[in-house]
């Protein structure tokens, strides 16, 4: 007997729009008694700038959230109060290891109800946060997108957030159309099962193409340098001044708790997640081979494999709960890959048509790659040379109020210099790392572009044709030798280390990143 196939409005997912609402977000609370929250979040960036956001905050009076009805006013509230909570802790010369209790308390009852956690996340900065110019228009068009709010006020950010949503937009037709290939394999409908993996290769084409646009308006060094310090989490962030994590206090006399989360990340978007489900995608930790010998090792001797850590199943505890919830009941009955390894030997059009959604999927994170690479690590190495022109005094007293780096603890006599963007510059040696580090990880991190590289590799590893196999196997020729026609000799990557927005991570760590397609 088969597990049922998921029925979407079971977990709110909408047949039309995906894992965005299916109401439209509130532009506003209905309700008078939220115009406090309404007023803080339409005057953020001016607050901000003016640097009086905190002592706003401190005098807001804690409300109740018994005025919030619909799910939509929930998720409204949500919104309102986990921008308000990273402008509080990053919008100030140091940052605030306080959340106060307006908005502690009302976010943290907010966050259970909605099944997310009390910060920044794709949902609440993405999922929630946009409104069409015109409602008889698709919401799958940059052009007829804007979103509610934004730290910086800036174009860059909101075009940042935007693409995320008309990615989810478009491709959320993908989600019933994969449902039904499912129950067509259940029936052995080769010809639906093929009809729906066309589609799906078509739309995931789509995809790559508005993720390309992210150039036309986002610039790399305001979305490094202004927007990306907002979306800092709160988990290994002693560095920028958070050992504990934030305490999100309780009531007046600053009782709480400590809580230590991820900021926001686009590996906490639920549909790449689906992708990989759905077609059979397994992905490992950064650095681990098919077959890997730590499992394949216990299984010999009979015991248990050590248990795995995966930053992309991490990030399912960021997402909506009944979206992770999803997530998993579509993984119980996913059976894409097993039916194309079994009836595609007879039926070439469904091997290349599976094929040809690993292809395009793996297109998209070569994209991704490139953007990654662009936004984020180009500029931190510019951060670096720069830091490498001023004196360590000068360069102390520029701290940014979103960066941090990683605490080697095992490592107490190491030392490191201070970047103007509170990036620490490891000046350990390559043979000291080799010789002492061999077995660290990072605090939460990850090894940013093998991470994404290896997720990008895993993509097609399922490929039934062989000639498909290798050519997404296929490895770069290096350049190299000063040969006319190889090009110049390869640059080595230099070893730096920055905040991502879903917590630190270095060039070297074993897990995590910044965000993940």
């Amino acid at each position: 007997m088969f597990p049922p196939i998921p029925v979407l409005s079971k977990y709110g997912i909408s047949p039309t729009h995906g894992f965005l609402p299916e109401v439209l977000p509130l532009t506003r609370l209905p309700d008078p008694y939220y115009n406090k929250w309404e007023a803080i979040a339409a005057n953020l960036q001016a607050l901000i700038l003016s640097r009086r956001l905190r002592g706003v905050i401190d005098r807001l009076p804690v409300l109740s959230t018994i005025g919030l009805e619909h799910d939509a006013e929930w998720r409204r509230a949500y919104s309102l109060l986990v921008f308000m909570a990273h402008g509080y802790i990053w919008g100030g010369d140091s940052p605030s290891e306080r959340l106060p209790p307006a908005i502690s308390v009302p976010l943290l009852e907010i966050s259970e109800r909605l099944e997310v956690p009390p910060v920044a996340t794709y949902a609440g900065l993405c999922l929630w946060n946009f409104k069409p110019l015109f409602v008889d228009e698709g919401i799958d068009s940059l052009e007829n997108l804007a979103t509610l709010h934004t730290f910086t006020g800036s174009l860059d950010e909101s075009w940042f957030y935007l693409v995320s949503v008309a990615m989810e937009a478009r491709a959320g037709p993908i989600i019933t159309l994969m449902l039904t290939a499912i129950a067509a394999a259940r029936e052995g409908d080769t010809v639906t099962v093929t009809r729906c993996l066309r589609g799906f290769a078509e739309r995931l084409d789509d995809l790559a193409t508005l993720l390309q646009r992210m150039h036309e308006n986002c610039d790399p060094h305001i979305f490094y340098n202004r927007i990306r310090p907002f979306l800092a989490g709160s988990k290994n962030m002693a560095e920028a001044g958070l050992p504990n994590g934030v305490l999100y206090e309780l009531d007046e006399s600053g009782r709480g708790e400590y809580h230590q989360y991820s900021g926001g990340s686009n590996a906490q978007s639920s549909i790449f997640q689906f992708f990989d489900v759905v077609l059979g995608i397994e992905h490992r930790p950064t650095g681990e081979k098919p077959g890997g010998p730590e499992t394949s090792d216990a299984e010999g001797r009979g015991r248990a494999p050590t248990p795995r850590h995966n930053f992309i199943m991490e990030m399912r505890k960021y997402m909506p709960g009944s979206h992770a919830r999803f997530l998993g009941d579509v993984a119980s009955v996913a059976n894409i890959r097993e039916y194309v390894e079994t009836a595609g030997q007879r039926n070439k059009e469904l091997r290349v048509a599976y094929d040809a959604c690993l292809s395009m999927l793996r297109h998209i994170r070569d994209k991704h790659i490139a953007i990654v690479t662009r936004y984020i690590v180009t500029p931190s190495r510019e951060v670096r040379a720069r830091s490498r022109s001023r004196s360590p005094e000068v360069a102390r007293q520029k701290l940014n109020i979103a960066t941090a780096s990683r605490q080697s603890q095992q490592q107490p006599t190491k030392t490191a210099s201070r970047g103007p963007q509170g990036i620490a510059l490891d000046t350990t040696s390559p043979r000291e790392k080799d010789d002492k580090g061999k077995d660290l990880k990072g605090t939460g991190g990850t090894q940013l572009i093998a991470f994404l590289k290896q997720a990008r590799d895993e993509t097609g590893e399922p490929a039934v044709e062989e000639w498909t196999k290798r050519f997404m196997n296929r490895k770069p020729r290096k350049e190299g030798m000063n040969d006319f026609f190889l090009g110049k000799e390869e640059v080595p990557v230099e070893q730096v280390e920055v905040a991502g927005l879903a917590a630190t991570w270095t060039m070297e760590d074993d897990y995590g990143g910044i965000c993940s397609y």
